[in-house]
């Protein structure tokens, strides 16, 4: 389990604030930051309407880099398995 800290809360409200992650979906976007602050290699999920998906992708990861992290691969099951 990963601890909820100041860094993944801050990262989650710029993923909001900035975009692309919309703030009825706050829950998202903290998903995205804890992954990305702990430095996962990827976020594996089935959320296709708000995280796995090109547009969001692209945002995630602009807004993951503005604020000095690397974004993990962002993929669902059958991806990362090479289905």
């Amino acid at each position: 389990m990963l601890e909820i800290t100041d860094e993944a809360e801050e990262l989650a409200a710029a993923l909001v604030k900035v975009g692309p992650i919309p703030e009825s979906h706050s829950e998202d976007a903290l998903h995205i930051a804890l992954a990305t602050i702990n430095g996962m290699d990827f976020l594996v999920t089935w959320n296709f309407h708000h995280i796995n998906n090109a547009k969001m992708k692209k945002g995630i990861a602009k807004v993951a880099e503005e604020n000095g992290y690397e974004c993990p691969v962002i993929c669902s099951p059958e991806e990362l398995e090479g289905e």
